[in-house]
């Protein structure tokens, strides 16, 4: 065996991420999706009678792990409907008081009472959203989203 044919053996040996540079961001971490370079924190979402949701729309990247917290201040019992955006991303976890739930879906949340939860997801499929507190024709009761 050659030294040549030898070297190609150990290269080809080699796993792929020995060969990359570290300081190379061609792509996501060791973690992918769920790395802390592809996570981002929202706006929370404000639930009280009477008040708006956020200060702005969401615009979201497809492909890109979001946090955000609702916090409702018991003011009314208030919920949050968005069928079409709960299905258009993947919730990786809702946590209630340190209670973690990974749930398969989701079509609305309600707040009878004072609290705060956290929903972190990937945005998935690209189009136009909203969050709406139901029954309300207000633009302040209403989240608008988009996923690029």
């Amino acid at each position: 065996m050659t030294k040549t044919t030898l070297s190609a053996l150990l290269i080809a040996a080699l796993p792929f991420g020995a060969l990359a540079d570290d300081d190379d961001d061609r792509g996501f971490g060791l973690a992918g999706l769920l790395s802390a370079k592809n996570k981002q924190d929202l706006e929370p979402i404000q639930l009280s009678a009477g008040m708006p949701l956020t200060g702005a729309p969401w615009v979201l990247k497809s492909g890109t792990y979001y946090e955000f917290e609702i916090q409702g201040d018991g003011s009314q019992e208030l919920a949050l409907v968005g069928p079409e955006f709960f299905r258009a991303i993947w919730i990786d976890e809702i946590v209630v008081e340190g209670l973690e739930i990974r749930p398969l879906g989701l079509d609305s949340i309600e707040f009878d009472e004072a609290g705060e939860m956290e929903i972190g997801f990937v945005a998935i499929k690209p189009g136009s959203y909203y969050l709406k507190v139901p029954g309300s024709t207000g633009e302040t009761q209403r989240l608008e989203i988009t996923i690029e």
